[in-house]
């Protein structure tokens, strides 16, 4: 286990990661899911979250809003599986993991799709027996995965949160401006860097990008404003998209920002057709990354498929993260879902 992955765990707090082997998916031959479950499975109660690009298993953690004894996706009564995505850098297969000659994927890694990430899932699934899901759950890109477990109708129940069914320009763009940050790096030797010395400066400039798009102007506003930090002499916000890039490097790999990104932006939900899921979505008033009127297109794909569906936008000041935030107001809603 090498420091970056013990350091994830640290921060994370997971703990009690395992992993599956579950098989070829796509040009692996073998792939390794690690994953984390709670409550008990009585055959029918099985709920999957899907995590955002830069999350991890512990779902009862980053989503303590939703997820726990007692919460509205409540482990006392689901058997909640949470898991790192396939290309993650959190104990599932990913770039940073040994390829068959022993050394790191690297630039060798194959290409990404949410359709491959969706189908290591399923590897994981069997292996914990699972033949169908209550219920799929996931925001950001844990939404585009969540929707895509839905249209394979793996699951009874479909609650997505800040997502869309497909990649504006904007959203590339932003995508493409991180991809570039850690690209144009020095370090980055075309994505074969050392895991010892790996483009760290580029890695820190792709989050700062990624926190500029997930906090609203008013909450910008609201909590930096124009104050200057008291030690360092530069604005408070400087001071925190610094704080925020450098963090992110003792728990994220370049090389999985880069296929992450690169397969949500390529993925496109053509249609709901045949799907026979029940549909919660949600969107927030001031998420400019996720915008309500993607929302408002996946409501509009549920019922062209005639598909059941509720959408709710919720009026919170604190932009995209608004959908870890919350667990009031989205907290009703999946209660009321689920129930």
């Amino acid at each position: 286990m090498d420091e970056l992955f013990k350091e994830n765990e640290r921060l994370s707090g997971a703990g009690d990661r395992r992993y599956a082997s579950v098989g070829p998916v796509g040009e692996l031959d073998e792939i390794t899911v690690c994953y984390e479950t709670w409550g008990e499975f009585r055959g029918d109660n099985a709920v999957l979250i899907q995590h955002a690009l830069s999350g991890d298993s512990h779902a009862i953690g980053w989503w303590d809003r939703l997820v726990g004894p007692g919460k509205p996706i409540d482990t006392d009564r689901f058997f909640v599986i949470g898991h790192n995505a396939l290309g993650g850098c959190q104990g599932t297969t990913g770039p940073r993991s040994a390829a068959p000659d022993g050394l790191p994927w690297g630039s060798r890694f194959p290409r990404l799709s949410v359709e491959l990430m969706v189908d290591a899932q399923e590897g994981l699934l069997r292996h914990l027996g699972v033949e169908h899901l209550y219920a799929v759950a996931g925001g950001s890109m844990g939404g585009m995965m969540a929707l895509e477990v839905a249209r394979r109708n793996r699951a009874r129940k479909c609650f997505l949160t800040a997502t869309c069914a497909a990649h504006s320009a904007m959203q590339i763009g932003f995508n493409e401006t991180a991809r570039q940050a850690i690209k144009r790096d020095p370090k980055w030797l075309g994505g074969d860097y050392s895991p010892q010395d790996p483009p760290k400066d580029g890695l820190s400039v792709a989050r700062m990008v990624g926190h500029l798009s997930y906090l609203s102007d008013q909450a910008f506003q609201q909590k930096f404003g124009r104050e200057k930090h008291p030690e360092k002499g530069i604005f408070q916000v400087e001071s925190y998209l610094n704080y925020q890039g450098d963090k992110f490097n003792l728990r994220f790999d370049p090389n999985s920002l880069i296929v992450l990104s690169q397969a949500i932006d390529d993925y496109a939900c053509p249609s709901l057709e045949g799907c026979l899921a029940e549909f919660l979505v949600v969107s927030f008033t001031t998420d400019w990354l996720y915008p309500t009127h993607q929302a408002v297109t996946l409501e509009a794909m549920a019922r062209e498929a005639g598909c059941p569906v509720r959408r709710k936008e919720i009026d919170l000041p604190w932009g995209h993260d608004a959908f870890l935030l919350d667990g009031e107001h989205q907290g009703a809603l999946v209660r009321e879902f689920l129930a």
